[in-house]
């Protein structure tokens, strides 16, 4: 017995040489933006439900936060791969730095608003935190990356002197 519904699933003729994806910061920054945007969405929805308008703003603004700096990162990232694409795992580690310290500092200078609903604050920052990290390894999962420069093979009817045998062509 055979499969034959295989027969009409692949693309007939040739296929071309996939390569490394194109940008992958990028395609994560996009990604985890949207999907957590969502999110914020559904929590702003909630927090308008069952608080006040403190509630929705505490939402927001904690989910503001955790998307600021988890992007910085990627657009870090996005923007020393083109230029220095040896120095971005610099850049993230760096740029994790600046995360963690501005985070702190923001929070520490800012103290407690007399607006902030701090359950809302601090759910909408859990909840960021957790689907941004999800959609970001999920998305990263499905890049792809080139981890050896292989050469090209050379197009057919070109001739590489060095494997010419000795004493023909000259």
């Amino acid at each position: 017995m055979k499969d034959n519904s295989a027969r009409t699933s692949a693309a007939s003729g040739h296929l071309p040489v996939s390569g490394p994806t194109q940008s992958p910061s990028w395609n994560i920054l996009k990604r985890c933006v949207a999907v957590v945007g969502l999110a914020v969405v559904a929590m702003a929805g909630a927090a308008i439900i069952f608080t006040d308008g403190a509630g929705v703003v505490s939402v927001l603004f904690g989910s503001v936060l955790v998307m600021a700096f988890f992007g910085l990162s990627l657009l870090a990232g996005h923007l020393f791969a083109r230029t220095r694409p040896e120095a971005v795992m610099g850049i993230f580690i760096m740029t994790y730095f600046v995360k963690v310290l501005g985070f702190g500092a923001v929070l520490f200078y800012l103290g407690t608003p007399g607006w902030l609903n701090r359950p809302w604050f601090a759910g909408a920052a859990v909840a960021c935190v957790l689907i941004w990290q999800a959609t970001e390894v999920v998305i990263f999962s499905k890049q792809r990356f080139l981890f050896f420069n292989d050469v090209q093979t050379p197009a057919k009817g070109a001739v590489d002197p060095a494997t010419e045998p000795e004493g023909e062509g000259s």
